[in-house]
């Protein structure tokens, strides 16, 4: 038995690593002592699991998609199979993991200071169309949390990708340094990864809000854990759901506060989201209403920060002006998924990166 493992930048073919058994134990210890992996167990990424990976891959699997820093890995199809099967991922998700990976290496997605920062910002993937139901995501309830093969695993393939190629563990790459340096880290760096609810939406899909008309899509984005807006009570008025919202986006805790061009994502409930459409309200509307009243006191902004990149007419503002947590209400990313239930999320994001769609052929 063998395992697949990691590559050099100038080659593209993984090694093949002996391994003394075929024990769960003996692939383990391997893991441990070269350091790879999550610390949670992994299936071996056999030459032949690697190949079954890639049967259906439309692509040359060594052409090279993308460099990931900090520790500048090729990530071509072959290598990314492999993590996939680390991972445990079905054979349909490889094209899911290629198209994060290649929204990952946008310039805007900023992916060497994603990777590298002391925040705790991880990389949230949203599944997007036809894909969802064609390779069993969950869009509905607990679409971010356990029990789902697809969302699960699609996430840390993505997390060991920027692990093995980038770089991008705690534990250092060789002698080019530390590689994710974040102070605590976040329970969202082992998978991060919901699909969107077109079913039970009342608007256009995320994707076509973005003009792009594809079968499927992909989301990445680099963000904070969620935080929970929950409101039981309303059932005809928007307002309430959406003060809720505000108040949660409304801290000093997050970079949105110190980085004006930062985006939040507003994950809403199918429920919130029917009241929201019953009332005639627009994703438009919802991003508009967040911006007014997700805001604070100028003043109470300059009290807790003197380094801050704001807009200059931000900084124009009068102390007891409100100011928005973000300058444009296009920066709110505004999607339905989840099941029953009077919850939705506000994820904020790490600020100095942009999130990227990428459409699936």
């Amino acid at each position: 038995m063998a395992a697949d493992a990691e590559t050099s930048d100038r080659d593209t073919a993984p090694a093949v690593i002996p391994l003394a058994d075929e024990s769960p134990e003996s692939l383990y210890a391997l893991l441990a002592e070269r350091g790879w992996g999550d610390g949670l167990p992994i299936v071996a990424p056999t030459p032949g699991r690697v190949d079954a990976m890639l049967a259906d891959y439309d692509g040359d699997p060594d052409e090279v998609i993308g460099v990931l820093p900090p520790r500048l890995g090729e990530a071509t199809a072959r290598v990314l199979a492999a993590n996939a099967v680390m991972a445990g991922c079905p054979p349909r998700s490889l094209p899911l993991l290629v198209a994060a990976v290649r929204g990952m290496c946008a310039p805007e997605f900023n992916l060497r200071g994603v990777n590298s920062t002391t925040h705790p910002v991880s990389v949230m993937v949203v599944v997007h169309g036809e894909a969802v139901r064609r390779c069993g995501f969950n869009a509905g309830t607990g679409t971010l949390g356990p029990g789902n093969r697809a969302n699960a695993t699609l996430g840390r393939a993505v997390r060991l990708a920027l692990m093995h190629i980038g770089g991008g563990t705690a534990k250092g790459v060789g002698d080019e340094g530390l590689g994710d340096a974040a102070t605590q880290g976040q329970p969202s760096k082992y998978t991060f990864c919901l699909a969107e609810n077109a079913e039970t939406s009342p608007w256009p899909t995320y994707p076509r809000s973005l003009g792009l008309d594809a079968p499927s899509a992909v989301t990445v984005a680099g963000m904070e854990n969620p935080h929970n807006v929950h409101d039981m009570e309303t059932r005809n008025n928007p307002a309430p759901i959406l003060d809720k919202a505000a108040s949660v986006m409304a801290t000093f805790g997050t970079n949105n506060a110190v980085v004006s061009s930062a985006e939040y994502f507003v994950v809403v409930g199918p429920e919130h989201a029917a009241t929201l459409a019953a009332a005639g309200w627009a994703r438009q509307d919802v991003q508009a209403y967040l911006f007014e009243k997700a805001r604070r006191p100028a003043g109470e902004f300059r009290a807790h920060f003197t380094a801050a990149l704001w807009r200059p007419w931000m900084r124009a503002l009068g102390d007891d002006d409100l100011q928005p947590m973000t300058e444009s209400p296009d920066n709110i990313r505004v999607l339905v998924a989840g099941g029953p239930g009077k919850h939705s999320l506000v994820v904020p994001s790490w600020g100095l990166t942009r999130s990227v769609t990428v459409p699936l052929a």
